[in-house]
Formats: structure tokens, sequence, C-alpha cells
């Protein structure tokens, strides 16, 4: 007798299954596609012969510190920290770059670290009284903001600095794949934290003490160090952020500083929406950061600046604010 052999059919997967499927890739990646839609949309309205890749290397080339400081206030949000002092941070780490380089005639080199361990003192400070003594932070990094814009006109003389060797700037604005450095630095920055949040044992230890430091500390976790560790991280991020921009800048105005708070929280919160729902995530924070600057970037092109340009990321955080609440009262449910 001969035996009979049967082929095994695929199963073809369950509709229901396919359905979850496209539904998890939506919440995570709507506000990519969102994204490239808005794209679309500019290219159609804007008049000129305008196309999809140059509209991407417009808006990817931007020379901001939007990237670097949404990073830093994911690091202190993740961990239940609430900061207010980074844009201040970012400030007089851009000032003092070119006012050493330029009123005082320090090399660039250490005029770049000595901007790095000003903006580490001033995390340290936040630390010190947040974590140290338990003061409320919204207290102590609302004036830690305000004494460190203070000292950035101090240290200006209350002027636009600039004059740094224009050779400097390749260090920001030199050319990679035909964009600038400083998208690739931010793109770096952005996968290492990611890395750091989402593969080890510190980003674990991150995110239970940002869901609730007591259980943490019962579970053994060091939770007065990961809160300092937040601060001290987010402060240096702010000071390579100064470093990069005002070298590519040449110089630095610090009343500019504090035009990136609203932004910045703007793209922190609307980061909850992609890649991780309900959580903030440094992947979210660039794609929300880049959305933005596409919409800034249309409205600038269709000439719609100055009081449309407040209006857009006002609009922009009450919305994130809202949809990452209710994500988050969701996760939690």
């Amino acid at each position: 007798m001969s035996a009979t052999t049967t082929t095994p059919v695929q199963a073809r997967p369950e509709p229901a299954r396919l359905r979850r499927f496209w539904a998890i890739v939506l919440q995570r990646y709507s506000l990519v596609l969102l994204w490239l839609l808005m794209i679309i949309v500019l290219i159609i309205a804007v008049p000129g012969d305008v196309s999809l890749v140059s509209a991407l290397r417009a808006v990817l080339g931007q020379q901001t510190p939007l990237i670097f400081l949404g990073l830093a206030v994911v690091i202190t949000m993740a961990v239940g920290e609430f900061d207010l002092s980074f844009a201040g941070i970012f400030g007089i780490a851009a000032v003092t770059v070119p006012a050493l380089v330029v009123l005082h005639g320090w090399p660039y080199p250490l005029a770049a670290l000595a901007a790095l361990v000003v903006a580490l003192a001033f995390g340290a400070i936040n630390a010190g009284l947040i974590v140290g003594v338990g003061i409320n932070s919204v207290v102590v990094t609302l004036g830690v903001a305000s004494v460190a814009g203070g000292l950035a006109f101090l240290l200006s003389g209350e002027t636009t600095v600039s004059g740094m060797d224009p050779a400097l700037s390749g260090l920001a604005l030199g050319r990679f794949l035909g964009l600038p450095l400083v998208f690739w630095y931010g793109l770096v920055l952005a996968v290492v934290v990611t890395y750091v949040m989402s593969a080890t044992p510190l980003g674990r230890h991150m995110l239970f003490v940002g869901a609730n430091r007591s259980v943490a500390r019962l579970a053994g976790v060091s939770v007065s160090r990961v809160r300092t560790g937040a601060y001290l991280s987010s402060a240096l991020l702010c000071g390579f952020a100064g470093v990069v921009i005002s070298t590519g800048l040449g110089g630095f105005n610090p009343g500019t500083a504090t035009t990136m708070l609203m932004p910045t929280f703007a793209a922190v919160f609307l980061g909850t929406v992609a890649v991780v729902p309900g959580r903030f995530n440094p992947m979210g924070t660039l794609i929300a950061a880049y959305f933005l600057l596409t919409g800034v970037f249309g409205l600038q092109l269709l000439r719609l600046t100055g009081w449309v340009t407040e209006v857009f990321f006002g609009v922009a955080l009450v919305a994130a604010v809202t949809i990452s609440f209710l994500l988050q009262r969701r996760v939690r449910g």
C-alpha cells in the first residue's frame, strides 16, 4: 500500500487579526501619515513647482534646537518631573560660547566645554533643590529659568553676540546625505535616548519612578538617583543644543531662547500620540517636532507669520495635552 501525503494548507489570517494589526499601526503611526498628508497639501497649496523630496529636505534641514530640547523634556517628564528651565539653560549655554570666544578671546573648544559645564551647573541646582530639599519642581525650575535668562543677558551685554569664525559653522551646518549635521545629531540622540529608555535597566527604572515613586522605592530602585540623573541629563542636552545652534549661527540672541517653550511642550505632548501611545517617548517627540515644523514651514510659505504662528503652537499644545491626557487615562484603565 502506498502512503498518501497531504500538503498542509496555509491558514489565512483571520479578518479580526488583520483589523487589530491595522488598528495598532494607525494608533502608533497616524501622526506620521498626517505629517506626510500635511506636506502633500502644502505642495498643492503653495504656488510654484515644489516636489515632495525638496519639501521634506527643507523641513528636515531647518536649524532648530526643538529636537534637542524635546528630548531633554522627555527625560524629565518620563520620571514624573516638570521642568520649565530648559529654555533658559539652552539660552545661557548658547550665549556662553560666542561671548567667551568673541568678547573674551577664548578658544572655541574651551568655550564649548564651559557652556556644557554651565548647563550642568544649572541642572545640578535643579536636582539639589527639587530632589535633595524637596521643593516643588515648577517653582524651582521657573526661578532657575529666570536666573539663567538674566545671566545670559549679562554675558551678552543685552545684545546679540556674533562674530565667530564662519568656518566653525560647518560643525552644525556641514552636509551629510544632503541634510545638515544638526539633523543627524538630533536623530542619533533620539535613537540613543530611545535605546536607554526602552532596552536598559535604567530605562525601566525611569518608567517605574515616573509611574509610582513609592512602589519603585519598595522595588529597590534608587528614586533619588534616577530623578537627579534626569535633571543632569536634561541640562546636558540643553547645553549641547546651545553649543550646536550658536556654532551654526555664529552667535546668539538671548531673547530668542524663551520662544522655544511653547513649541517644545507641544512637541513633547503631541509625541505621546505616536510610537508608544500614552507615554512620553523620544521617537514620538521627534516625529511630532517635525510635524510642527512642517506646519510652521507651510505657514511661512503662505506668508502667514507672526500671530498665526503663535496661535498654531498654542492650539497644537492644547490639543496635544488633551489627547495625551485621554490616552494616558485609557492606558491606566
